[in-house]
């Protein structure tokens, strides 16, 4: 893997007048990275709390609302090697984004541009070179093999 930035969190706004932010979270626990890197500068975590469309955010480098206001749409990120390790049959999405598939007869299918959930599993949408796109659902009888390099799609999936 490389170490490539992750984005965890995009700064979508101020909260307050006193330099907190509203944060659009892609993770379970912000508090597991207390120093994140915004574009060009490190900010480090001091509180998060719940908030409105995710949480609430004070950082020890933003000191009032016009500074918290200049970071909205800011991502935060933290190094790939920075995230904690997998266990079998786990994954990060960004490790997915930008792999090619192929299915179980060979063919090839494209590379996966997006991974959604809408509640029972991860779905992952391939891109084909002609630009059409198709969704196969992240399950052992959709997707029976993948790894860094690439995903083995069945062929019963494709459409």
């Amino acid at each position: 893997m490389s170490d490539r930035p992750v984005t965890l969190a995009v700064i979508i706004g101020a909260h307050g007048v006193t330099g907190e932010v509203r944060l659009k979270l892609f993770t379970e626990d912000l508090n597991l990275y207390p120093e994140l890197k915004a574009g060009g500068r490190g900010l480090t975590l001091k509180s998060l709390r719940p908030g409105p469309n995710g949480a609430v955010a004070r950082f020890a480098e933003i000191a009032d609302r016009n500074a918290a206001e200049a970071l909205r749409g800011t991502e935060l990120t933290v190094p790939r090697s920075s995230l904690p390790p997998l266990q079998e049959g786990e994954y990060y999405h960004a490790d997915l984004i930008g792999l090619p598939c192929i299915s179980t007869t060979g063919e090839a299918l494209g590379k996966i541009v997006l991974i959604e959930n809408f509640g029972a599993s991860d779905v992952i949408e391939i891109e084909r070179p002609d630009g059409a796109r198709f969704m196969v659902p992240m399950c052992p009888e959709a997707v029976p093999e993948w790894n860094a390099e690439r995903l083995l799609i069945d062929d019963a999936f494709v459409v």
